[in-house]
């Protein structure tokens, strides 16, 4: 994927970097989660580009942001149609297109990826942007199966580098994932947090070589986001924390203990020792006011 066709090289200096207010956005791949990006992050008042490959797929996915918008226009402003016309002429002026990847980020404060899941692709674009873009510029790829200290590594701003990974479809889905890696600085994931929620969505902490909690809830993740991730992102009606602490972590016990007992070398069965310890000092959930939260 040829995203970029002008190539000038550019020094980087971490050192140099401080935490950055996000305006201008660049969006790397004009695919349903790129555009889907692109209309949120517009919708919001950024200024936004829009990067891929050939000037047809860019009007295709420019029309497919306007067709978009005008049914979230349809829903919110039925009553209001010049509050609704005005949306969609703030959200296309907001969203502007380019071919060339190199020349679209060296304005920009945060660059997003959302191209093809393959790691030598996304290694190379990312190589590359790594020398045009501003020192202050954030990367941040939307992989939902890539190792995002991987991707980040063919760079030299780690610590200006995470994930932001976001559900299908991204005006309609709340949820945001935002992935710190080892090296992800407190203050790029602080920008990509405040970005995330700027832009109307409940984004969850999630700092883990690999992305997202949805499809690897062993991520480093507390109970909060884990829940949260699993309602808004996967539809549940409750998490699985809180499930467990509505159904009796004493409940929760029996079930595991009799699995354990019939499978003991299955993995999914082993001991819990936070379960065994919480049901050691009578914390079964709601029912006694405490288990892994606690209640009023």
């Amino acid at each position: 994927m040829a995203f970029v066709t002008h190539y000038v090289r550019r020094g980087f200096s971490s050192s140099a970097v401080r935490s950055v207010v996000i305006k201008n956005v660049t969006i790397i791949g004009g695919g349903l989660m790129g555009a889907g990006i692109a209309q949120v992050a517009a919708s919001t008042g950024h200024s936004v580009t829009l990067v891929d490959t050939s000037d047809d797929i860019l009007k295709k996915s420019v029309k497919g942001i306007e067709g978009s918008v005008k049914r979230v226009v349809k829903k919110k402003f039925a009553d209001k149609p010049e509050a609704g016309e005005e949306l969609i002429q703030k959200v296309l002026q907001n969203v502007s297109t380019s071919t060339d990847a190199g020349l679209a980020v060296r304005g920009s404060d945060l660059v997003v990826e959302a191209i093809v899941e393959n790691l030598k692709i996304k290694q190379d674009l990312f190589a590359t942007l790594d020398k045009l873009a501003p020192a202050h510029t954030i990367f941040a790829s939307n992989t939902s199966s890539l190792s995002v200290s991987d991707i980040a590594s063919s760079t030299s701003r780690l610590d200006r580098f995470g994930g932001l990974h976001f559900f299908n479809p991204v005006p309609m889905m709340k949820l945001v994932e935002v992935i710190g890696t080892s090296a992800t600085s407190q203050e790029t994931f602080d920008s990509l947090m405040s970005f995330s929620k700027v832009l109307g969505k409940t984004p969850v902490s999630c700092k883990v070589r690999f992305t997202i909690i949805i499809v690897a809830v062993s991520c480093h993740a507390s109970k909060e986001d884990i829940d949260i991730a699993m309602k808004l992102g996967a539809g549940y009606p409750m998490g699985p924390f809180e499930l467990s602490d509505y159904v009796g972590l004493d409940t929760i016990k029996f079930i595991m203990d009799g699995w354990s007992a019939m499978d003991p070398d299955n993995p999914l069965f082993a001991q819990s020792e936070l379960l065994n310890k919480l049901v050691a000092e009578g914390k079964y959930g709601k029912k006694t006011g405490e288990g892994f939260y606690k209640y009023k």
